[in-house]
């Protein structure tokens, strides 16, 4: 078991994004070693333990950059820090462990083409329960450490994410059986015929249509330290104005600031906010800007709720329209269980953020609608859906990635974007405080990019499209019949237990 446990581990930090080294194959080694587990176990506790044990080692070591923030950022102690990635390691790796005691039922059950089929249907259903369970955090997404190779990636224009990361799972278990079950070697290739032929397809005859929009994506690069001191307030808004005219030289018609870019609230009339109107009116500049806001709940108490917004700023220097970020990061911008857990966030920063509800497309002045997604809204499939079902005819992610430093984070982060672009075939403009600041195309290709801590400003032209994809569609019911076969799976896995138990106390008998 050990041996099938590291196949498993080491594909995951193989294959999934990282700083050092990736071979995004690899990746089918962490269903393939879990499956294997879940065949190879003697018992259901022996599969589910040894599963659990190999999918937490493996997202801990995913998920090692999350002690950067928490420790750093967060001013908490490090050995607070030091266990954040294991606790989350470990409650994903339940689901894991769930996978692997799948597995091995299914095998017991038949070793057949069957079990490749439940392997598929229970990988996708396992990452759909990821992104909303505890709020939702699909980060470990299979589909992701395949976006470096975008023909791969062209069926979740028609699947999705989560249905493709379940073909890549079936693929990896056919590998795995192409001895024992007669017809997986022929299912693993004509799986890879349809992903790459499909993908290549797609690819050689898009027809990237619609109007152009030239964006100046500003990478800043403000200090995550010194962000919110008053004192560096003016060299952070000069960073930006000073960036943006190079980008309006290079024929920007939209600049795009990262997220809470303006560590102040621009909705007041402050002198660094003025400075950002009058950048605006003086140079007809039309500015998309993260910025911590505030709406009053009750004037006569002074009660108000902070929100996490991106204002568009119009070249007449009014920033009447704006996007509140709806999906806020736990122990982040706000404490889930705050009655049952004894601190505050573990990233500090204005305060503790409320949900927004401010959430329809922007309009740039040449009547093209887009959608915002902030930082960590791009992982999640449903939200990119709803600014496209709004009208959105391209997406912009603003992003903070400042606080997990030089990380397999950002990058990580990067795939997963990458597939909301080829999810909705919409272009991608992605703008962050320290990188990685890039132009993603609706085929998922990075058209370029910024490097990490480093100011910069990158402009490009994307196209405005209004074509949906096959995933737009089908995406409402397609969550539904994953969540029935997440159902289903669950069900088999119970029916199995109460037999084997059955089975032991009769020969007990």
């Amino acid at each position: 078991m050990p041996t099938l446990a590291f196949i498993a581990i080491f594909g995951a930090w193989l294959g999934f994004a990282n700083p050092v080294f990736q071979f995004p194959a690899a990746a089918l080694g962490f269903p393939l070693g879990l499956a294997w587990i879940g065949f190879r176990a003697t018992g259901s506790r022996k599969a589910f333990r040894w599963g659990w044990l190999a999918g937490t080692l493996a997202c801990t070591g995913l998920l090692y950059w999350m002690v950067i923030p928490v420790a750093i950022y967060g001013n908490l102690p490090w050995y607070v820090a030091l266990p954040c990635p294991l606790l989350a390691g470990g409650a994903l790796g339940l689901l894991y462990g769930l996978f692997s005691l799948l597995m091995h039922h299914a095998g017991r059950a038949s070793i057949s083409l069957f079990v490749i089929l439940t392997a598929g249907l229970g990988w996708a259903s396992l990452e759909t329960i990821m992104s909303f369970i505890l709020t939702g955090f699909p980060w470990a997404n299979l589909a992701s450490a395949f976006a470096p190779w975008p023909v791969v990636i062209q069926s979740a224009s028609v699947v999705g994410a989560f249905a493709l990361s379940g073909i890549l799972a079936a693929l990896a278990v056919s590998i795995l059986l192409y001895r024992t079950v007669p017809g997986a070697m022929a299912a693993a290739v004509i799986m890879i015929l349809l992903l790459t032929g499909f993908g290549g397809w797609r690819m050689a005859t898009f027809d990237d249509d619609g109007a152009p929009v030239k964006v100046g994506l500003i990478q800043g690069n403000v200090n995550q330290s010194f962000k919110w001191d008053p004192k560096y307030q003016k060299t952070t808004v000069g960073k930006y104005l000073n960036l943006s005219r190079e980008a309006q030289k290079k024929g920007a018609e939209l600049l795009v600031w990262p997220e809470t870019a303006m560590p102040f609230y621009l909705q007041d009339r402050t002198p660094y906010g003025a400075m950002v109107r009058q950048f605006a009116r003086d140079n007809e500049a039309e500015i998309l800007t993260g910025a911590p806001a505030y709406r009053i709940t009750n004037p006569d108490n002074r009660r108000y709720v902070l929100l996490n917004r991106a204002f568009l700023v119009k070249p007449d220097g009014s920033a009447a329209t704006w996007y509140d970020k709806e999906h806020l990061v736990p122990f982040g911008e706000y404490m889930p269980l705050r009655e049952w857990i004894p601190f505050e966030k573990l990233v500090q920063a204005v305060g503790t953020f409320k949900k927004g509800d401010n959430t329809a497309s922007l309009i740039t002045r040449g009547d093209h609608p887009f959608g915002v997604l902030i930082c960590y809204e791009a992982i999640f499939p449903a939200l990119a859906r709803k600014q496209v079902a709004l009208g959105a005819s391209f997406l912009v992610n603003i992003s903070n990635d400042a606080w997990f430093g030089k990380t397999s984070a950002p990058r990580q982060h990067l795939a997963l974007t990458t597939l909301r672009a080829v999810e909705q075939s919409r272009w991608l403009a992605r703008g962050t405080n320290t990188g990685i600041t890039a132009f993603i195309d609706p085929l998922g290709r990075i058209r370029s990019r910024t490097e990490q801590f480093k100011k910069a400003q990158l402009t490009d032209t994307l196209m405005s499209r209004s074509e949906k994809t096959p995933f737009f569609h089908m995406q409402p019911w397609l969550g539904d019949v994953l969540l029935a076969c997440t159902a289903g799976c669950i069900l088999f896995i119970a029916v199995a237990l109460r037999r084997g138990k059955r089975h032991n106390r009769q020969r007990t008998i």
